[in-house]
Parts: C-alpha cells; structure tokens; sequence
C-alpha cells in the first residue's frame, strides 16, 4: 500500500510531462503536414544520377587503368 503514495504521485507527474510535450510539439506546427512526407517518397529525385566511370584497358599491357573525368 505504501507504493501506492510512491506511484501515483509518479504516473500523475509522467501524465503531465507527456501532455506538456505534445502541446509543446502541437504550437510549434510538428503536426501541421501529416500527409505531405508520406507521398513525397513516391515521386522521384529532379537531380541527374552520376556519370558512370568506365575502366579502359591497355592494350599494349592489358592492365585496366581507371579514367578519371576531372
């Protein structure tokens, strides 16, 4: 009975912490857009993909040397 005083006490005070923080989040707008990251990972990225660098081989050694584009 005597965790009863511990625990109430300890719950009511978590209780209050977590409604703090979710009126804290709601004003600063973190709810504001529910919807608009969902559905931005469907579409595409506008940037081009990196040029393929191709290795070459010599023919006099054979050995592939790596073409540096810069």
């Amino acid at each position: 009975m005597e965790a009863l005083y511990l625990l109430i006490p300890l719950s009511l005070a978590i209780v209050a912490l977590a409604a703090w923080i979710f009126l804290r989040m709601s004003e600063s707008g973190q709810f504001d857009d529910m919807e608009g990251p969902a559905h931005g990972i469907l579409f595409d990225d506008d940037r081009p993909a990196p040029a393929q660098q191709a290795d070459v081989a010599d023919p006099a050694t054979g050995v592939a040397h790596h073409r540096n584009p810069h």
